[in-house]
């Protein structure tokens, strides 16, 4: 089993078709968190709570909303930026996460797979994404030619 870092290729089309919108605030947005035992790649679709990471203090089910979300356009690079999520009061063991879409339109659909490189742990703590500085070289989804 893995998680393979990628862009969901279902998101691709997805986008092209405007079902996606990052800019108004109008798709809901979630962050999911997966033990090593998960299979996620640019083939995943949507969201699925297989090898999901158990309930633990604020984390629950399905993970938590994205907010905080901006996109911007540099060097012929468009992307989104959102702010840090954290999980307090938890107890868990993650290698990966899955951005997807709640939105009435997309309901669970996949946009992102994360791999942290390795198990990251919070015992009775914080555990916090940081996404990457928002710039076209670094930001979590980046779309460029």
């Amino acid at each position: 089993m893995a998680i393979t870092q990628a862009i969901a290729n279902s998101f691709k089309q997805e986008l092209l078709g405007g079902e996606h919108d990052f800019d108004s605030g109008a798709d809901v947005f979630k962050l999911a968190l997966y033990t090593s035992d998960a299979t996620l790649n640019s083939s995943t679709t949507s969201y699925t709570s297989t090898n999901e990471v158990a309930a633990s203090g604020q984390y629950a089910a399905g993970g938590g909303t994205l907010t905080g979300q901006t996109t911007a356009l540099s060097s012929g690079v468009a992307y989104v930026d959102f702010a840090d999520l954290s999980f307090t009061g938890v107890t868990l063991t993650a290698r990966g996460a899955l951005i997807y879409n709640t939105s009435a339109t997309n309901t669970l659909a996949a946009v992102a797979i994360l791999n942290f490189g390795g198990d990251k742990t919070a015992t009775s703590g914080t555990f916090t994404i940081q996404f990457p500085d928002a710039n076209d070289t670094q930001a979590i989804i980046r779309i460029g030619n």
